[in-house]
């Protein structure tokens, strides 16, 4: 079950992160930020639902499948939160295992997929690791191999081409964290998908451009980090048009739910939006399963405040603690991050 907080708790909340964005710093020491422990503990339920303390696994007909992408969404939640550091390191040395690693990202011939290679590539730099040498592999030189004449990052598969705007985002945040930086063509192909509301669909060329949230938050996030302000700015402007009167933000099934406001939240703050993310933060506070559910699902952020649903919990709560934190993926870092998994603190 889900607990919801209470109207005035939520204005609570929303006051104390207000008191802790302003300017002016008092002499006595500040309480606590409204909403620390509440993401601290998400992100230690989080570490909690690691299989063997290390990764994540997809389930289909009985048989568990490797999920290197929750596991990586994992690292970068650990990252935000700045706890669960041991946690976050098991889940990368999972992640880059060989076996793991070229099952996810290809094996780098007949086989090479350019979203995979990014996203484990940011994963390696926000941990401090340097991805030109990942277990003998340079995912740096990988995944420049894989970007056209155009800019674009594709796939290299028999099995077709799946590369959309998420691929290329983590390519330019991957990038931007090397000393040579982004490509200008690779941060010109994605402004140039830019649909005519200023969001950013998920595929290029279709025959109505649709704006997704998902993809306009990662795309934002890409844009301001290769310097293209003025496009990154059209999508939070798109962003703010389709926040919801509760602070949420939908998914292309119209659900208002923690995954696309989790993301969207980071975004706006990254991008210098402090009201609009504390208004999906409360959206996202409001979802944190509280203290009169089970222990075991305390802290845990459900996906749309239904019935809890165990299995779309973990992604949820990963990409909520992003919105939660506000900390944009190209400011993430694990330099002052500590050990352990926090619970929600209950009396």
């Amino acid at each position: 079950m889900v607990v919801r907080l209470s109207r005035h708790r939520l204005l609570a909340l929303l006051c104390g992160v207000l008191a802790a964005l302003t300017l002016t710093t008092p002499v006595m020491a500040a309480p606590p930020q409204a909403g620390t422990v509440r993401s601290d503990a998400a992100a230690g339920w989080l570490a909690r639902q690691l299989v063997d303390g290390e990764r994540f696994e997809a389930v289909f007909d009985g048989v568990a499948y490797p999920d290197q992408g929750l596991t990586l969404d994992a690292v970068f939640a650990f990252a935000a939160t700045g706890v669960a550091d041991d946690f976050g390191a098991r889940a990368l040395a999972w992640a880059t295992r060989p076996d793991v690693r070229d099952g996810y990202i290809g094996d780098g011939t007949t086989e090479a997929y350019a979203g995979a290679t990014a996203k484990l590539a940011l994963a390696v730099a926000v941990r401090g690791g340097d991805p030109t040498d990942v277990g003998g592999v340079d995912l740096i030189a990988r995944l420049e191999s894989l970007q056209t004449s155009g800019g674009r990052f594709t796939d290299r598969s028999a099995w077709g081409d799946f590369s959309n705007a998420f691929s290329q985002s983590f390519a330019i945040l991957a990038l931007d964290r090397t000393a040579q930086g982004v490509p200008a063509a690779a941060a010109g192909w994605l402004a140039g998908t830019r649909c005519p509301d200023g969001g950013y669909p998920l595929l290029p060329a279709q025959p109505a451009c649709a704006s997704d949230v998902d993809v306009t938050a990662v795309a934002v996030q890409a844009l301001r980090a290769a310097g293209r302000k003025a496009d990154a700015a059209a999508g939070l402007h798109w962003l703010l048009s389709v926040q919801g009167d509760d602070g949420g933000f939908t998914n292309a099934g119209g659900v208002a739910n923690a995954n696309s406001t989790g993301l969207a939240a980071q975004a706006l703050r990254d991008g210098g939006r402090p009201l609009a993310w504390l208004r999906a933060r409360v959206f996202l506070a409001d979802l944190q399963v509280g203290c009169a559910a089970p222990v075991a699902d305390r802290g845990a952020v459900d996906f749309d405040g239904g019935v809890f649903d165990p299995g779309t919990a973990p992604r949820a709560t990963a990409q909520a603690v992003l919105g939660l934190t506000g900390t944009g993926y190209a400011r993430l870092s694990t330099v002052t991050a500590t050990a352990g998994a926090p619970t929600l603190p209950c009396r």
